[in-house]
């Protein structure tokens, strides 16, 4: 029997709700809300400095892991110490020649690196995480041609036990917060048996289950494609320097012109934010946390992404190459690629992966992070009712991305805020 597939033209915004919508920034956070908002029969035009991915969504690890999407202040963080921090081999940086902001920045971090504030973030983040992979299937179920990978395994490796403990009891406190997690307990044979590409070094591990990865590059073109399938227009190469809320909506300039008038605005320009909400009240610090990554051939490549915790060094196979990532580095967003921090990663993973061409790298990329004081991203609406901020995600963009397009989306178009994102008020 054939069936037929009807094509359904988006609904109508409700009369109050905008029907044209800019939004500024054309990454993961930006492009989602741009199509969950044509998929509420709402005009969008997107503008980013660069071009679609040219951010922190190009090339970070692609992970869809929102059982591990925890705050980044943890208890962990202050163990590094002034001297590790200050090493460029060591996995989170800070430049000696910080300056005041970012000082600022790293004392309401640091202040955040507590036990019970973790706990308070985590369960703030527990109800957006369980609509993280969902959203990406309401993606696939609306035509967006790029495929979320199943994560056949993924291993989480360390040298000893004694290491692996701290995830064992990260895993107890996210449970604790009411989010679940499966997971398996290995020694280093078992993981070997479950991926060979782990050297000897490797004595114990947990493998998560249900858990998914993507191309972040390729994913975000693809959703690029879909929006403008839709009718929506994308100008890449196009810096906005400044929005204005005016009696006719919201204007949006470019350069030096006259700009053009929304409804309403989102401002999704991650580690950039608050250039653009600052005068919409958003005070909350947004510092770039840098990541690299580059990529390898390796002998057997991974059925899925292999985590070095100890190292917060992160690897995912990307077609015949592994991608590999790490690092956190707390400088300007525009500051170059420091070969230093590649070739640390280098270092790091070496002795624990088995047959990878680790001096042989290619696509090495650094990308700015947008990292919050506590860990929590800053989404809905600004001091304006039609100004809306999306962004300060930390390492979660990419998983995050698509749930919060969804309810930024809503929030947008009915007026109403979904409870998921009462604690991501910008203005908090």
């Amino acid at each position: 029997m054939k069936r037929f597939r009807m094509a359904v033209r988006p609904p109508s915004p409700a009369p109050s709700a905008p029907s044209r919508v800019a939004v500024v920034g054309a990454g993961m956070v930006g492009l989602s809300t741009a199509w969950f908002l044509q998929q509420r029969g709402v005009g969008v035009t997107v503008y980013d400095r660069e071009g679609v991915a040219a951010g922190s969504s190009w090339g970070n690890a692609g992970w869809l892991t929102p059982g591990l999407a925890t705050p980044l202040p943890e208890p962990a963080v202050l163990t590094y110490g002034v001297r590790a921090v200050l090493s460029p081999s060591s996995p989170v940086y800070v430049p000696p020649s910080a300056d005041p902001k970012l000082l600022r920045f790293l004392a309401g971090f640091a202040r955040n690196s507590t036990a019970s504030q973790w706990l308070r973030s985590m369960r703030a983040l527990v109800p957006i995480n369980s609509l993280a992979l969902p959203s990406f299937d309401t993606l696939a179920e609306g035509g967006v041609e790029a495929r979320t990978l199943e994560a056949k395994s993924f291993i989480a490796a360390y040298r000893t036990a004694a290491e692996r403990k701290v995830l064992l009891e990260e895993l107890e406190q996210i449970h604790s917060a009411g989010q679940t997690m499966e997971f398996d307990v290995l020694d280093g044979n078992e993981a070997r048996e479950v991926e060979p590409s782990l050297s000897d070094e490797i004595g114990a591990a947990i493998r998560l289950h249900g858990q998914r990865y993507i191309d972040p590059g390729h994913y975000v073109h693809a959703l690029a494609d879909a929006v403008r399938a839709r009718g929506g227009v994308i100008h890449e190469g196009t810096e906005v320097t400044e929005v204005r809320d005016e009696a006719a909506g919201v204007t949006v300039v470019v350069g030096g012109g006259d700009g053009e008038c929304f409804d309403a605005v989102v401002l999704g320009t991650g580690a950039w934010l608050g250039r653009l909400a600052r005068k919409f009240g958003v005070r909350s610090l947004v510092q770039a946390g840098r990541g690299y990554s580059f990529s390898v051939l390796v002998e057997h490549v991974p059925s899925g992404p292999v985590y070095f915790p100890a190292q917060r060094v992160a690897c995912t196979p990307l077609g015949d190459r592994l991608r590999v990532a790490g690092m956190m580095e707390f400088r300007k967003p525009e500051a170059p690629l420091d070969a230093r921090r590649v070739h640390a990663i280098a270092e790091a993973a070496r002795p624990l992966l088995r047959g990878a061409d680790l001096d042989a790298r290619q696509d090495e990329w650094v990308g700015s992070r947008p990292c919050t004081t506590d860990g929590l991203p800053l989404i809905g609406a600004t001091r304006s009712p039609r100004v809306f901020a999306a962004g300060g995600h930390g390492m979660w963009g990419i998983t995050l991305g698509p749930a919060t397009g969804r309810l930024l989306a809503e929030t947008i178009v009915t007026g109403e805020r979904p409870v998921q994102l009462a604690p991501f008020d910008p203005l908090r």
